[in-house]
């Protein structure tokens, strides 16, 4: 088990389970104290589960519920990680909503709710990453290489997550004299249960046709990436990585 991180302290947003939950316990091995945020209490169990996973590295850990679109919970979440380890060195962001529909019947709730948990939360989170992390800290933000695809169906998904490159940018050069690097994470369509209720079975064939060995993208593939931007990849800022196993490119 190495310590890279040891001594260090992350957060992790929708950090309960699936690509969160793997990022939070990776952390912790690695040597970090781990806050797990999650947004509901069905997902408490998880949180629980992951916390547990934690504490079971030798590491601290505390769970935190809160939706992250009201940027006053943003605050409190950080303020939470401080009181429990004394300052935060990692932020990392999973929190995403996903939706396939046509544009011609998009309702204004849908609209709002996407750019609100995809764009909004994004970009306080970064906000607060800003003011909070210590210096050399490491933020990671998670989007979807639907930012380089030409395709139907998913405006709002893709459109949301679209300005979060920007909010990258700016952030890495405004942050960059305390030497905190900000990038994104771009995975291609995962197998996890957030993308097959939007798919037919026929389109989750074609999905997988497209990457190399003819599947989808695995939490494995993307958690070591994530763990690599924040330890020996320090050097990297303000990029977008797409790690799709070659479903799609710019």
């Amino acid at each position: 088990m190495s310590t890279v991180l040891a001594g260090k302290s992350a957060i992790v947003a929708a950090g309960a389970k699936n690509l969160g939950g793997l990022i939070s316990t990776g952390l912790a091995e690695r040597g970090a104290n781990v806050l797990v945020h999650y947004n509901s209490a069905s997902s408490e169990a998880d949180a629980d589960k992951t916390v547990a996973a934690v504490e079971a590295t030798g590491r601290k850990a505390v769970k935190f519920q809160a939706d992250l679109t009201v940027p006053a919970n943003v605050r409190r979440m950080f303020d939470t990680a401080v009181d429990a380890f004394g300052s935060v060195d990692i932020a990392i962001n999973t929190v995403g909503k996903v939706l396939r529909k046509p544009i011609t019947e998009t309702t204004e709730a849908e609209y709002d709710s996407m750019f609100d948990i995809n764009s909004k939360a994004a970009y306080f989170f970064l906000q607060e990453a800003g003011k909070r992390l210590n210096d050399g800290g490491k933020v990671v933000t998670v989007v979807t290489s639907l930012l380089a695809a030409f395709t139907d169906g998913y405006s709002t998904y893709a459109g949301a997550k679209s300005p979060v490159e920007h909010f990258t940018r700016a952030a890495a050069k405004e942050f960059a004299a305390r030497g905190i690097s900000v990038n994104n994470v771009a995975p291609g369509p995962m197998d996890t249960p957030f993308f097959y209720p939007q798919e037919t079975p026929e389109r989750v064939e074609f999905h997988k046709s497209q990457a190399m060995g003819g599947r989808l993208t695995q939490i494995d593939d993307i958690a070591p990436l994530v763990e690599f931007l924040v330890t020996d990849g320090g050097w990297v800022t303000g990029q977008t990585i797409f790690a799709n196993g070659g479903y799609t490119t710019r």
